[in-house]
């Protein structure tokens, strides 16, 4: 969804997530693939991020934008276990859905992924109430 409004349009998605679900990051730029491998890392085994994985970052992108991916990565990886705890589905149009299951079919991908389960609509957001003058 991010790459969708930052302005990729269906070819360049389609193409760039392909690229970051089959796991080959070699095209991407080296502080890139250090933030990737950050986040995979912090995904299926945070309690082995070392203070080596942190300078790593620190050396790619300073302090300041560290925090931010350690602090972004943070977010999504919490985002994404609560939405899975409580069973909330995908946005009707996932823009991932193809090139996962493309990675699962070529056995890049390590998770299941149903095929033909279209994921329930989204309910609107109720109109948020007045605040008081």
């Amino acid at each position: 969804m991010l790459l969708a409004v930052a302005g990729l349009d269906k070819s360049a998605l389609d193409e760039r997530t392909h690229r970051l679900a089959s796991g080959d990051w070699s095209s991407f730029p080296p502080g890139d693939r250090a933030a990737f491998l950050f986040a995979r890392k912090q995904a299926k085994e945070p309690w082995t991020i070392t203070s080596e994985d942190v300078r790593r970052l620190i050396d790619h992108f300073g302090e300041e934008r560290t925090l931010d991916i350690i602090w972004w990565a943070c977010r999504c990886h919490y985002m994404t276990r609560v939405a899975d705890a409580f069973q909330i589905p995908l946005e009707r149009d996932n823009v991932f859905a193809e090139t996962a299951r493309a990675a699962v079919k070529s056995g890049s991908a390590t998770a299941a992924v149903k095929s033909g389960s279209a994921p329930a609509a989204a309910k609107p957001d109720p109109a948020p109430a007045a605040k008081p003058k």
